[in-house]
């Protein structure tokens, strides 16, 4: 749909507009009455959701926003269970470092270190010793604990003993690792398989072995596998390098039994998604499992993935319409 409206009109405006228009068009499938079931998010020219990113503030003016094409997404009613994207914060300390997942860039620094000293069984109570969190690239400079993990623009830090600086040697008096912290970080590396679900367009299925190790990432074709629609997809075996592993992401956990990841990854110059589903905890163990092998290597794959994710969010961020614009237009 082609959408008209004033460049001055809130996303909540242009929600109702997208909403009204489409009925008055007498579209299908019929929306839901209640238009705060909707929320606007990027998306790319052929429709896609762009899920890098989260729904448009709905009380922000639309010329804020420098999106020529929107999708329309209805909400879940579950409050918490709408899409989540993973993000991992890692913590760097005197022996080593920890991933914490984190469910929102709005939590604060604060919640980040209390969280980081747990896992490390470390603690900021007397008469132990005070623990203060810094940026990765800014040492000797300590993060206020009071602002949000969005507003530091990194998600590695380093976790540093007061009254000392980084590099210092101060291994008696660093907390001890929690145990558990490296057997994850070891185990992520042995093969382990999980009998789950891929999605293809459409939102067709098929049922694939996901095996996982430090090496690579295989996906194999559950054979004999009964299917209730005639359209059946044949999934041929994919096998992906490490070093080709770009990311691996929660998209949404819509209760303990369903969620969705997806996982990025390069071919022939080129970034492939794919995504899968399976019960929350499992989805959850890969996207951890996943993420640490991918932390512990060099890839320079990643590191182009995430350069042009950057470029990518700054030139959509820093956009905005001239002020005397009278309207905007919007593909929905």
């Amino acid at each position: 749909m082609m959408v008209v409206t004033m460049a001055n009109a809130r996303v909540h405006d242009l929600i109702g507009l997208i909403c009204w228009q489409y009925t008055s068009e007498g579209r299908e499938p019929k929306l839901n009455e209640n238009v705060n079931t909707y929320c606007l998010h990027i998306a790319e020219d052929d429709g896609e959701v762009d899920t890098d990113f989260p729904p448009l503030d709905s009380n922000e003016p639309i010329h804020k926003f420098g999106f020529s094409t929107l999708a329309l997404v209805e909400k879940y009613s579950s409050p918490g269970l709408g899409p989540k994207q993973s993000v991992f914060v890692r913590i760097n300390a005197a022996h080593g470092f920890s991933l914490i997942p984190v469910d929102s860039l709005k939590v604060t620094m604060k919640e980040i270190l209390q969280r980081a000293l747990k896992k490390r069984k470390g603690s900021q109570k007397s008469p132990g010793p005070m623990y203060r969190l810094e940026k990765q690239m800014e040492p000797n400079v300590a993060v206020d604990l009071e602002t949000t993990l969005e507003s530091q623009n990194t998600l590695e830090f380093c976790l540093v003993r007061e009254n000392s600086s980084r590099g210092e040697e101060s291994s008696e008096e660093d907390p001890p690792i929690d145990i558990s912290s490296v057997q994850d970080m070891l185990s992520s590396h042995h093969y382990k398989s999980f009998k789950i679900s891929m999605i293809h367009k459409l939102r067709f299925t098929t049922d694939v072995q996901l095996g996982i190790s430090g090496e690579k990432v295989e996906i194999d074709p559950v054979t004999n596998q009964k299917t209730s629609t005639k359209f059946w997809i044949r999934q041929k075996p994919i096998s992906i390098d490490s070093d080709l592993l770009c990311a691996c992401d929660l998209v949404e956990e819509k209760s303990p039994s369903h969620a969705i990841f997806k996982l990025t990854y390069l071919s022939n110059h080129d970034y492939k998604v794919l995504y899968f589903e399976c019960d929350a905890a499992t989805v959850n163990e890969i996207v951890l499992k996943v993420n640490y092998i991918l932390e512990s290597r060099a890839s320079t794959s990643r590191a182009d993935y995430f350069a042009q994710k950057q470029r990518k969010l700054s030139r959509r961020t820093s956009f905005s319409f001239q002020k005397d614009k009278k309207s905007s237009q919007h593909n929905v």
